[in-house]
């Protein structure tokens, strides 16, 4: 790896702020002078030591680079997890957030004060966080979610019938995806082919690009076009929808989600290139990540009158994206899981299944599994 004169000053000062994390500034004077640059020049440095992707990009240089990251972690949740949440903690335990269904382009629900929906769940001490939250006496936590819910949306809505059978055969997706790229029977793809076809796979979703790919999955950008091109040969369906989609919002002014709910791209007509980009990048993906979210706001229809008809305890009290969860008396924790199961499933009839799989538990982190 080569390392740039600027990511060597870099490194340099990532050495003093490891060596002292703890200091309420960095000297900025002392630092310039010791390493013989301007104070200009070291603020523009310690400003870009702040954005996390140059932080990554120098991750195994040296140890100090790895020694921040790690500072930078622990503070971030400290700080919004175990300080943020503990200051939102209401008279009666619980933390009550707020959920908008108007805040997002996508349509997704959000949450604020606090974001519930943004609890830590990619790394195992993120993951822990979720030890935090519990039902109250006598009570368990239902938990449910979707499985890969905008890839079956894409093979519905992309017609790809390749992918709609592997989806019907239960087959593992990312496997079969890695097996097409790769050229090689399944049984051959090894963890790291299966991880970046995954990569691949919800990338396609989000209108990635060669560059971003690259930089996600560790790999070059020429790897990654010719990942992006494999795959697009192989799933036919995903090439022409990626291709006509675009095209029609071009046309129409507007994409829309298999419910009819739309987003209007008037970035498709922008002089600039990126914003234009942009707005091809959207087309894709809204209909996907859009149809996704009426989806689940439908399934929480569907799974609170159950609730109510079946004449249960159980309240639905949380939705995370493609993920319900349900607070109910430890007597219904069955009832409450084949429920969630049953009304997710048949939330809407595409033409791969949708699967949804439920657990319980004291805490969310029991119950997520």
């Amino acid at each position: 790896m080569i390392v740039s004169t600027r990511g060597r000053y870099a490194l340099r000062v990532m050495i003093d702020i490891a060596e002292h994390p703890n200091e309420p500034y960095i000297p900025l004077k002392s630092i310039a002078a010791r390493q013989g640059i301007s104070e200009k020049y070291l603020e523009s440095i310690v400003k870009s030591l702040t954005k996390a992707d140059v932080l990554e990009g120098l991750r195994g240089v040296h140890p100090a680079v790895d020694k921040v990251l790690r500072y930078r972690t622990l503070t971030k949740l400290r700080s919004t997890y175990c300080e943020g949440l503990l200051k939102a903690i209401t008279a009666d335990g619980r933390i009550h957030s707020s959920f908008n269904q108007t805040e997002t382009r996508t349509g997704r629900i959000s949450s604020t004060e606090p974001n519930l929906q943004n609890i830590p769940v990619r790394t195992p001490l993120g993951r822990e966080f979720r030890r935090f939250f519990i039902a109250k006496e006598g009570n368990v936590l239902v938990d449910a979610d979707y499985s890969q819910i905008e890839l079956r949306v894409l093979a519905h809505v992309a017609n790809d019938t390749q992918m709609q059978e592997d989806f019907r055969l239960g087959r593992d997706i990312h496997t079969m995806t890695a097996a097409r790229v790769f050229d090689m029977p399944e049984d051959l793809v090894t963890p790291q082919m299966r991880s970046r076809a995954k990569a691949v796979n919800f990338g396609i979703v989000y209108g990635i690009g060669a560059f971003s790919l690259s930089k996600d999955i560790g790999v070059s950008r020429r790897e990654a076009e010719d990942y992006i091109h494999d795959y697009l040969r192989n799933y036919k369906g995903v090439a022409d929808y990626m291709e006509r989609v675009v095209e029609e919002a071009k046309k129409n002014g507007y994409v829309e989600t298999l419910f009819g709910r739309r987003r209007y791209l008037p970035e498709l007509a922008s002089s600039n290139f990126n914003m234009r980009a942009f707005g091809e990048r959207v087309a894709r993906n809204m209909p996907i990540q859009g149809t996704a979210a009426d989806i689940i706001k439908i399934a929480m229809v569907h799974v609170r009158n159950r609730l109510k008809a079946e004449k249960l305890d159980a309240k639905l009290i949380l939705q995370v994206h493609d993920e319900l969860i349900v607070e109910c008396p430890e007597a219904e924790s069955d009832t409450v899981k084949k429920i969630l199961e049953e009304e997710m499933a048949n939330a809407v009839q595409l033409s791969v299944p949708m699967l949804a799989e439920a657990g319980s538990g004291k805490s969310w982190y029991k119950a997520k599994g």
